[in-house]
């Protein structure tokens, strides 16, 4: 996953990319490579862009 094929308004919900982030972790070992740990920040950005979007939701 580049930094390209990241739109910024994700539809992806938070428990989609909570996954997404496991598997990443899971994938790697433990141990992140540089493109590795880039891919893992642009996921945690949209997941706390969704935990945002689902609090606001909910209120």
């Amino acid at each position: 996953m580049s930094p390209d094929s990241q739109s910024l308004g994700s539809v992806r919900s938070a428990d989609d990319l909570n996954e997404q982030i496991r598997a990443l972790w899971l994938r790697a070992g433990g141990s992140l490579s540089a493109q590795e740990r880039a891919e893992y920040e642009l996921l945690v950005a949209e997941w706390a862009a969704a935990i945002r979007g689902e609090v606001i939701e909910a209120a």
